[in-house]
């Protein structure tokens, strides 16, 4: 029986997955505890804790606790993030800071202390939830899509560092989903309307993921579109530009 820590718990992607993990033991980060009670009553092996993952204090004293209370975690989940989309002038500094605490410093702080103990043993898997964001940059997205760029660089650095103890690190980087994400960063629903050609839905999404789990794969891209998108990004960066501004600028 696997042990797989997933942040961001209570989200839609998060309740996919829940359902396909009935064989392995989950402990479940999220803010709001009792909701998450809820939402999983009918799978028996869990644990449920509110942890503040921002503070890094906070995170080394509950890890050693998980230590003593539960042995290791085999595959670490780091799904919580949110996004708002704005012009870039628009954002106040709180905001950026803000959104760097949970979608970057975050995930580095879990990354460090889960892959640590996983580099000890020499073996272990860790999985970020990041974003097609993180890879194609597009209008009102400025903030966001920063801190997916430097999830997905720290990512592919200690994917790379951590190769040779055995622990595997993959990023998912999905395009819009069709879960709750979007109750802050789109309010008003225009944004979910526009790519609707695009939109995922969670179930998809969440096979994916625990297709992935207990592999070496190094990323998940979806969907096949947008993956495409990105690799034509990354061959003719002009053009992209210009897509991403006149027929892909769609918030």
């Amino acid at each position: 029986m696997r042990t797989i820590l997933i942040t961001g718990a209570s989200g839609g992607l998060v309740q996919e997955m829940v359902p396909l993990l009935a064989d392995d033991f989950l402990i479940l980060l999220g803010r709001d505890v009792d909701k998450i009670e809820q939402l999983y009553a009918y799978h028996e092996k869990k644990a449920v804790f509110d942890v503040d993952i921002r503070d890094e204090a906070t995170l080394t004293a509950f890890f050693e606790e998980l230590d003593s209370q539960y042995g290791q975690i085999d595959i670490l989940v780091n799904n919580a993030g949110y996004a708002i989309y704005d012009d870039f002038e628009n954002f106040s500094s709180q905001q950026v800071q803000a959104m760097f605490d949970i979608n970057t410093f975050a995930l580095i702080t879990l990354c460090r202390l889960v892959g640590k103990r996983m580099k000890a043993r020499k073996s272990g898997q860790i999985i970020n939830i990041v974003s097609m964001s993180g890879l194609v940059a597009t209008a009102k997205s400025s903030v966001y899509s920063a801190t997916k760029f430097a999830a997905i660089g720290f990512s592919n650095t200690i994917r790379l560092e951590l190769a040779k103890y055995g622990v595997a690190v993959t990023t998912v980087n999905p395009g819009p989903i069709a879960t709750g994400f979007f109750d802050q960063a789109d309010p008003d629903g225009s944004y979910q309307e526009s790519v609707k050609a695009f939109l995922l839905q969670p179930d998809y999404v969440a096979k994916k993921i625990v297709a992935a789990m207990g592999t070496k794969k190094r990323e998940v891209n979806l969907p096949w579109s947008l993956a495409l998108a990105h690799k034509l990004y990354t061959l003719f960066p002009c053009l992209s530009d210009y897509l991403a501004s006149t027929v892909f600028n769609l918030k």
